[in-house]
C-alpha cells in the first residue's frame, strides 16, 4: 500500500473513530451522576427503556445529532444531547414500530423547539409507513427558556396525533412527570399506561394550583397514577414499574393490526373452538338475585381464558379490554353486575363508547356480553348529562361496522339493552341463554305503571301484585318472546357460549358495511 493510500485509510479511520467517540458521548445524555439520579428514583434511563421494549438488535435512532435552539440564560454554554428526546424504529414481537423516549436525564427531558420537532417526525414516519407509534414520556414539561418555540411544537404535536388519529395505534407510557400543555399529548393518543410511585400527569402543578386556588396539594393527589386510573379515567392502566409497562404495551401491541387498513394479527389457535364450558352453567344462575363477575363468564369464552383489559379500576360497572377467539383478536364489552347491578352510569358510557370506536377503527370485531338493567337513573345522573354520555354508547355501535356479536346472559332492559349493541344498533348475532330477560323495562315497574288502579283497589295488593308479575314476566319478560320477534337470533345452553360465537365470528370477519358518504358525524360528546 502507498503512502497516499495509507494516508487515506488513515483519515477515514480518524473520522470513523470521532464518529463513534461522539456517539458515545451524546448516547450518555446528561452523563453518569445524572444517570445515577435516574435510577435511585426507581427509573430507567429513555435508551434503557428502548433497548428493553425493542426485540433485541432492532432498534435505529435517527436525529442523534439534533441541537437544542435555545441560547438565552446560559444555554448557549451547554450540550443538550439529541435535545432531550430519543426517537427511532424497531421490531416488537417482529413488528415494526416508531417510538420516543423522553430523556430526564438532559435538562428533566423539558420539551424544546428542536425536542418537539424530533417527536413530530417520529409520528409522522410512523403514520406514513403505516406501523404504531409509542411515546415514552418523561418530561419537566415546556423549556420556558425556548418559549414560543416550544409552545408551537405542542400545536404541531398535538396536531399531528389528531390527524393520526384512527390511522395508527398511538400508545403513551407515562414513566415520569408529564406537566403543562405537555399532557395533552398522551391524551390525544389511544392508550395511557401509568408507572405507579413515579409518574404523574397535570396541566398545572402543586405550586401553580396553591397559588391559583389557594389548595395545598402534592404530585400525587393532583395527577398520580390513582387519580387518573380510578377516578379520571385518563389513564388506561397501572403498572408497578418500567418494565412492566413495557411488557404489557410489547403484549398490547400483539392484540393490534399495524393500521386502519389491515385487520389484527391472528395467532394459531391453541384451545379447541368447539370446546363447551359447564361452569357458565353455575356462574350464571337463574337466580336474578344471586350476582356474579363478569371476568369469570370472560375467563370461560375466551381463547385459555387470557383477557387483557383496559380501564380496570375506572367505572368498572362495564368491563372492556383485548382478547382471543380461535386465534382471532376480539375487542370485549360486558355489564358487571357486582358494581351498580351492571348499569351504565356516565363514565361507564364513556369508557364503553370510546373503546368501542378504537376498535371499529382498527378492525377489531366486538364481543358484547349483556346484563344490564338499563342506565343509572337519578338526580344525580340527569345533573352529569347521563343523556348526553349514555348517547354515546349507542352512537357507538351504531356506527361500528366493524363485526358484532352479542350474547344477552340475563338482564336487557330498556335503552340499556338497546345501548349495549342489540339487533337494533347493529349487531350481526345475537344469542341469548335461557335466563335472559329481554324487554322494554323491569316487571316491577311495568305492573306498576299497568295495573296501578287495580293495585290500588285490591284488598290484598301483595297477591294480587305478584299475580300480575307473573303473568307480566311469562308473557314478555322471556328469551323466547324476543327470539319469536326476531330480535335474537338463537337461545342457547350457556356451556355453548364459546362455540357459538366463534362460528358466529367465522362467518362474518370478512364483514363488508359502508357507513353514507360524509365528512364525519357529529357524536354527542
Amino acid at each position: 500500500m502507498s503512502n497516499t493510500q495509507q494516508k487515506v485509510q488513515d483519515a477515514m479511520e480518524e473520522k470513523v473513530q470521532d464518529l463513534l467517540a461522539r456517539k458515545d458521548k451524546l448516547r450518555l445524555g446528561g452523563g453518569q451522576a445524572a444517570i445515577d439520579k435516574q435510577h435511585a428514583s426507581g427509573k430507567m434511563t429513555a435508551r434503557e427503556r428502548l433497548d428493553y421494549f425493542f426485540d433485541a438488535g432492532t432498534f435505529m435512532e435517527f436525529d442523534l445529532f439534533a441541537k437544542h435552539i435555545g441560547t438565552d440564560y446560559g444555554l448557549d454554554k451547554q450540550t443538550l444531547p439529541a435535545d432531550g428526546v430519543v426517537t427511532g424504529y424497531g421490531k416488537v414481537n417482529g413488528r415494526e414500530v416508531f417510538a420516543y423516549s423522553e430523556d430526564f436525564t438532559v435538562v428533566a427531558g423539558t420539551y424544546g423547539e428542536r425536542h418537539g420537532k424530533k417527536i413530530c417526525k417520529t409520528v409522522d414516519l410512523a403514520r406514513k409507513m403505516g406501523v404504531p407509534v409509542v411515546g415514552m414520556n418523561d418530561s419537566g414539561g415546556a423549556r420556558v427558556t425556548e418559549e414560543m418555540g416550544a409552545l408551537s411544537e405542542y400545536g404541531q404535536l398535538f396536531f399531528r396525533h389528531v390527524r393520526t388519529s384512527g390511522v395508527i395505534p398511538q400508545i403513551a407510557l407515562i414513566m415520569g412527570p408529564v406537566a403543562g400543555g405537555q399532557a395533552y399529548s398522551p391524551a390525544l393518543m389511544d392508550f395511557i399506561f401509568m408507572v405507579a410511585k413515579t409518574s404523574y400527569m397535570f396541566i398545572a402543578g402543586p405550586p401553580l394550583v396553591e397559588a391559583v386556588v389557594f389548595k395545598k396539594t402534592t404530585n400525587e393527589e393532583l395527577g398520580g397514577p390513582d387519580i387518573h386510573g380510578r377516578i379520571s379515567g385518563v389513564s388506561d392502566m397501572t403498572v408497578a414499574d418500567d418494565k412492566e409497562c413495557l411488557d404489557r404495551t410489547r403484549q398490547l401491541l400483539a392484540y393490534l393490526p399495524p393500521n386502519s387498513s389491515e385487520k389484527p394479527p391472528r395467532l394459531e389457535p391453541t384451545d379447541d373452538p368447539t370446546r363447551v364450558s359447564p361452569e357458565l352453567r353455575r356462574i350464571i344462575t337463574a337466580d336474578p338475585r344471586r350476582s356474579y363477575h363478569a371476568h369469570d363468564v370472560i375467563a370461560q369464552v375466551v381463547d385459555n381464558g387470557e383477557f387483557f383489559e383496559i380501564k380496570k379500576e375506572f367505572a368498572p360497572n362495564l368491563v372492556v379490554g383485548f382478547a382471543r377467539l380461535h386465534g382471532y383478536t376480539v375487542g370485549i364489552v360486558a355489564n358487571n353486575p357486582p358494581v351498580k347491578a351492571g348499569c351504565l352510569d356516565v363514565d361507564a358510557s364513556d369508557k364503553g363508547a370510546r373503546f368501542i370506536r378504537f376498535c371499529d377503527a382498527f378492525n377489531v370485531p366486538l364481543i358484547n356480553f349483556q346484563d344490564v338493567p338499563g342506565f343509572l337513573i337519578g338526580n344525580e345522573m340527569e345533573a352529569k348529562g347521563i343523556i348526553r354520555h349514555g348517547a354515546k354508547m349507542l352512537f357507538a355501535y351504531a356506527e361500528a361496522t366493524v363485526p358484532k356479536i352479542t350474547i344477552v346472559l340475563r338482564k336487557a332492559y330498556a335503552g340499556g339493552y338497546l345501548a349495549m349493541c342489540s339487533k337494533d344498533l347493529g349487531a350481526d348475532f345475537v344469542f341469548s341463554i335461557p335466563t335472559a330477560e329481554v324487554c322494554l323495562m323491569g316487571p316491577e315497574g311495568a305492573v306498576n305503571i299497568l295495573f296501578r288502579k287495580e293495585l290500588a283497589a285490591a284488598e290484598n295488593p301483595k297477591a294480587v301484585r305478584q299475580q300480575r308479575l307473573q303473568e307480566f314476566f311469562d308473557k314478555y319478560v322471556n328469551p323466547y318472546y324476543s327470539a319469536a320477534l326476531q330480535h335474537v337470533d338463537d337461545i342457547i345452553d350457556p356451556q355453548d357460549i364459546r362455540p357459538s360465537i366463534i362460528r358466529a365470528l367465522e362467518v362474518c370477519i370478512n364483514k363488508q358495511d359502508e357507513l353514507p358518504r360524509k365528512k364525519h358525524g357529529n357524536m354527542p360528546l
